[in-house]
């Protein structure tokens, strides 16, 4: 499966948001409710749906993140190999990602 800095960047923006929501709510970042919320110290029923959205996106904005740092990564070595001396250029296609399913 292929994906452009684009998808990643929209999905990072949703989760991002999403993510936001839930820390303004609960006081907390999402790393640390991640931590709790994956050790199992916040499963009390009464907000599960929460916690499942709020863990999913989480995931979700961690697995962008490191995707759109291997995009960059690599675009940053293509650039370098490209070019022999400063300034590079910028302005090439979109690129993309394989990522696995």
């Amino acid at each position: 499966m292929e994906i452009t800095i684009t998808e990643i960047l929209d999905d990072l923006r949703a989760a991002d948001e999403i993510t936001r929501r839930f820390e303004r709510r609960y006081w907390l970042s999402s790393a640390d409710f991640y931590k709790l919320y994956s050790q199992g110290w916040l499963d009390d029923g009464e907000h599960t749906e929460d916690w499942t959205m709020w863990s999913a996106f989480y995931e979700i904005k961690r697995e962008r993140e490191a995707e759109l740092e291997t995009l960059s990564h690599t675009r940053v070595q293509e650039l370098l190999d490209q070019t022999k001396e400063p300034p590079l250029a910028l302005n090439s296609p979109e690129p993309t990602l394989i990522i696995s399913s």
